[in-house]
């Protein structure tokens, strides 16, 4: 039996301040909720940010991440609006994991994780904010800091390697059987880190103040309980090591007694939107089949037309790519989806300028939109048009140091641009860095050291890479 997990963790938060400097220079109201003091054994901020990018590094260089910007903004678009009815700063990093299990985690320091599983198995939109709300109010309120003393110092690194080795293990695994366990805590009993039952409750009555002030149906946090337990209800084997905190009858009442306090939010009957994005996430991900598709296809229906385009866009069969995408144009007059398949098709065919035509227009009037603007970026790398590719991406870098897919791109238009004398240092230094955040921390000094090599007499430079790289060094020294 394919292993089900379904692992909603700790989701915490920190302001982005990694040195930028390989770049040029250049509501609703908030929710109420519980006063949990102050002085009751917080972490170290500084620490747990560290710490969430150790795992992030781990996650992206131990699992098979899915780099793809369209579906990264669309979940990072609702954790912005859980987010805002919180203090809580911007996240380290969402990562979307290519695997068909249910599963979702997070750890101290701003990590969220989730499978491609738990988007695909989701009935709409609110259930999946339900998940996210409910771990970001365990961190609004910061139970696990005031749970444990144990956290303090690289214990709490700790429990960065169980989580990373727990989601690795149920991936690999396919005969253990299936386990639904809330809250990454479940993976710590031997460390005694769990959550109480009373901290469970008040992340769900948090969590569900928090998406409905979002705009979210209260109601989708109760359906989802209900969904898992009837997961659960199938399963001839549970072990113990996931049922830290078993999602009760009670628990799943409680959910649906708060929800019926609230003021209605009605839901849509049909969602065109959430239905692209779950099609759309089963082809990205391989979960879905050619004859799946086809079928929704022969339907006309919309989804399935414009997965199937991007299906065959994989597959490199950029006639089949086309023909379904114009079927979806002259159903559907708007979706950013569209041209963004149409630019790869014609990338794909070595069409240049009819890809900057695609996507030129379209960026300028969304020019904070990332999935549009590493698109143009890419046409403009192809076109040989380096200068324009290496600004556009260098505005989100300095938002999101931790951006693998920017800096891959900043490599590639670096490694074109033959007029620079700092050409193969900055190649090296961009590499080092796409490197790092993927994982490969020892390739990433190697990078930085042979930069720091060709750097010599550059005194400006070489003071960048040298404080670059004792970083980097000093970071490696943390051992999940």
């Amino acid at each position: 039996m394919r292993s089900l997990l379904l692992a909603c963790g700790l989701f915490a938060t920190t302001q982005l301040s990694h040195t930028q400097i390989f770049l040029p220079t250049q509501n609703m109201g908030q929710t109420e909720v519980p006063d949990i003091g102050s002085g009751i054994g917080l972490l170290d901020q500084q620490k747990e940010k560290l710490i969430g990018e150790k795992v992030y590094r781990e996650v992206h260089r131990q699992m098979p991440t899915i780099q793809d910007a369209w579906l990264e903004d669309q979940f990072l678009q609702v954790f912005s609006g859980i987010l805002s009815q919180t203090q809580l700063g911007q996240p380290i990093g969402l990562v979307i994991i290519k695997d068909p299990q249910i599963n979702a985690f997070a750890v101290p320091g701003g990590l969220f994780a989730l499978n491609t599983g738990l988007i695909t198995s989701a009935k709409n939109l609110d259930e999946i904010a339900g998940v996210m709300a409910h771990e970001i109010a365990h961190v609004a309120q910061r139970h696990y800091s005031r749970s444990q003393e144990a956290f303090k110092g690289q214990g709490l690194l700790a429990l960065a390697g169980i989580i990373v080795g727990a989601a690795i293990a149920s991936q690999a695994d396919s005969d253990v059987g299936s386990a639904v366990m809330l809250g990454t805590q479940a993976a710590l009993m031997d460390k005694q880190l769990s959550y109480s039952r009373n901290q469970e409750r008040e992340a769900d009555r948090i969590g569900m103040q928090f998406m409905y002030a979002a705009g979210y149906n209260p109601q989708s946090m109760a359906d989802y309980f209900e969904t898992m337990h009837r997961a659960t209800s199938r399963v001839s084997f549970l072990p113990d090591f996931w049922l830290t905190h078993p999602l009760t009858t009670e628990r799943m009442s409680e959910a649906r007694l708060r929800a019926n306090q609230l003021p209605q939010v009605r839901s849509k009957i049909y969602d065109l939107d959430f239905d692209i994005l779950k099609w759309y996430t089963q082809v990205v991900s391989n979960q879905a089949t050619e004859i799946q598709l086809q079928a929704l296809a022969n339907q006309k229906n919309i989804a399935g037309l414009l997965a199937l385009s991007k299906f065959y866009l994989m597959q490199g069969d950029y006639t089949q790519a086309q023909s379904n995408l114009d079927l979806v144009k002259i159903k559907l007059k708007s979706h950013i989806l569209i041209p963004l398949i149409q630019t790869d098709i014609y990338l794909g065919q070595n069409k240049f300028d009819q890809a900057y035509d695609s996507m030129s227009s379209l960026q300028k009037t969304m020019p904070e939109n990332r999935a549009l603007s590493y698109k143009l970026v890419e046409v403009l790398i192809r076109q040989g048009k380096i200068d324009q590719a290496q600004t556009l991406v260098q505005r989100f870098i300095r938002k999101n140091q931790r951006d693998i897919q920017g800096w891959q791109l900043l490599q590639q238009a670096t490694n074109l641009d033959k007029s620079s004398p700092l050409q193969a240092v900055n190649v090296l230094c961009y590499r080092a860095e796409a490197e790092y955040w993927s994982g490969y921390e020892e390739n990433a000094i190697k990078s930085m050291l042979h930069a720091q090599r060709l750097a010599k007499g550059n005194l400006a430079m070489s003071a960048k890479i040298d404080s670059r790289l004792k970083q980097m060094q000093d970071d490696r020294r943390m051992k999940i």
